[in-house]
């Protein structure tokens, strides 16, 4: 038997590679769009990959199923109830999928979706006994799956089938190794662990999510839907790509643009994604172009940016990034990447081009605080880009709350002509929220690094 864990930084995925040596035959679990690894490690591990299951349609990233499913010919499992319009092959709890020597026990465990399975794996060579779970994103390290994202109506009535999968769950050994769809940095789950895999005896003991499983069902769907993190942006969207099925990206290669190429383009309402460091902007940087650092929180934030709908050009650091930065945003659902810009800012600048500088400052919290006191026009509104719960365990004094995921709609309630000094919990929002602010012509956006923690740290004022 042979199993491989894929991790992606920032969103927080795991996806999984699950083969049988001896037969030569493998599953892929929960795959992303950057299907090439899974290919390169079957290669080397001589197994050819005949299945792709899905633990549930995804709102946080797009599957890369399609893609795999065209490359290898594998067929893609999904549950019955999933509604995916897609080529697909429908599992139901109490099926077995077998690769050779391994038996896949297929258990229906909704609660995050009403979709949701969680395979049970069995090395018969050793036992029947399964040996693993993969268990999506119904448990997760230290945390279990959020019931929200099909929708708030439906989330109690979710919270109380998750409380009956968890207990299903615990009805198994405590040597069951659980390996999650999900780790820290993902939005799936409240406060999920940052280690990648654990055992059932372990969450059984220090699981927060558990320990409320196991008391009564009220207990639990209160605790479920209750100081849920902000949800993903643009994830109604992702939703639906993935029940209808992905278009294949196919091999993803660099598409350098002149800037005359670029031009007509932009003409035509394509935006400009600068990926540069914040340094690097903040010199010079074109008019109107949206700033967001190629790190692995790009998935995360573009989604409260720019609309998917949206032809995109980018502008790179390096060429040798664009395949990197590419399959970040296809990974949230922003396809229409026309290419990169292939000739730097100084071109640009050379050919009568608009060039402008400064915009986003990076500011600690100290100098927040000073702002604050001097009561002068330079003071800034403070904005607030928590959730409404986290708001309400304490705030900066006269801060304005608007969500994150309520910020493009509602940004008209903000005047672009006064400063405006953003903050979140500790500085990792409020660089989304600054992005957005900058593209649509704010004079002065401050982004408080270190977030409201840092300022309670400093034992400054703090409203409740």
């Amino acid at each position: 038997m042979y199993i491989q864990q894929f991790f992606i930084e920032g969103l927080g995925c795991a996806s999984y590679l699950v083969g049988c040596e001896t037969a030569g035959v493998a599953a892929v679990i929960d795959p992303d769009r950057d299907i090439q690894k899974y290919l390169d490690t079957a290669a080397e591990r001589q197994l050819n990959i005949t299945h792709i299951i899905e633990t549930h349609l995804h709102a946080d990233h797009v599957s890369g199923n399609t893609d795999l499913a065209e490359r290898t010919g594998a067929t893609i499992y999904l549950h019955n109830d999933s509604g995916a319009t897609f080529a697909h092959q429908s599992v139901n709890g109490g099926n077995v999928l077998e690769l050779g020597n391994l038996r896949l026990q297929v258990a229906h465990t909704p609660g995050h979706t009403p979709e949701s399975i969680t395979l049970f794996l069995a090395d018969t060579t050793r036992a029947d006994e399964p040996w693993m779970a993969l268990t999506g994103d119904t448990l997760f390290v230290g945390d279990a799956g959020r019931p929200d994202l099909v929708g708030m109506d439906a989330a109690r009535q979710l919270a109380g089938q998750m409380y009956d999968s968890l207990n299903q769950m615990l009805t198994h050994s405590d040597g069951l190794l659980i390996y999650p769809g999900h780790g820290a940095g993902s939005l799936c789950g409240k406060s999920i662990g940052s280690v990648r895999s654990t055992t059932l005896g372990y969450e059984r003991q220090h699981n927060p999510a558990l320990a409320q499983a196991q008391a009564d069902r009220d207990t639990f769907v209160n605790y479920a839907v209750s100081e849920l993190p902000e949800q993903p942006g643009n994830h109604t969207r992702i939703k639906a790509l993935n029940r209808q099925g992905p278009r294949p990206l196919g091999d993803v290669q660099p598409k350098p643009l002149t800037i005359q190429e670029a031009i007509p383009h932009f003409q035509r309402g394509a935006g400009l994604l600068d990926t540069r460091s914040n340094a690097d902007y903040k010199h010079k940087h074109i008019p109107g172009s949206v700033h967001l650092e190629a790190d692995n929180q790009l998935s995360n934030r573009i989604g409260f940016i720019l609309s998917p709908e949206q032809p995109v050009i980018l502008l790179l650091e390096n060429a040798d990034d664009y395949r990197r930065v590419v399959y970040s945003l296809a990974r949230v659902g922003y396809e229409n990447v026309i290419g990169y810009l292939s000739e730097d800012l100084n071109m640009w600048e050379a050919v009568g081009l608009p060039i402008t500088a400064g915009d986003v400052q990076n500011i600690e919290v100290q100098e927040l605080y000073s702002l604050l006191e001097t009561g002068n026009g330079s003071r800034p509104m403070v904005l607030d880009v928590r959730e409404p719960w986290e708001f309400g365990q304490g705030h900066v004094p006269d801060a304005v709350l608007i969500p994150l995921g309520e910020l493009s709609r509602r940004i008209e309630e903000l005047d672009p002509a006064k400063p405006v000094a953003i903050i979140c919990a500790t500085g990792s929002r409020s660089q989304s929220a600054a992005a957005l602010l900058g593209q649509k012509g704010f004079e002065t956006i401050y982004n408080v690094r270190g977030g409201t923690m840092a300022w309670m740290r400093q034992r400054y004022p703090l409203v409740r």
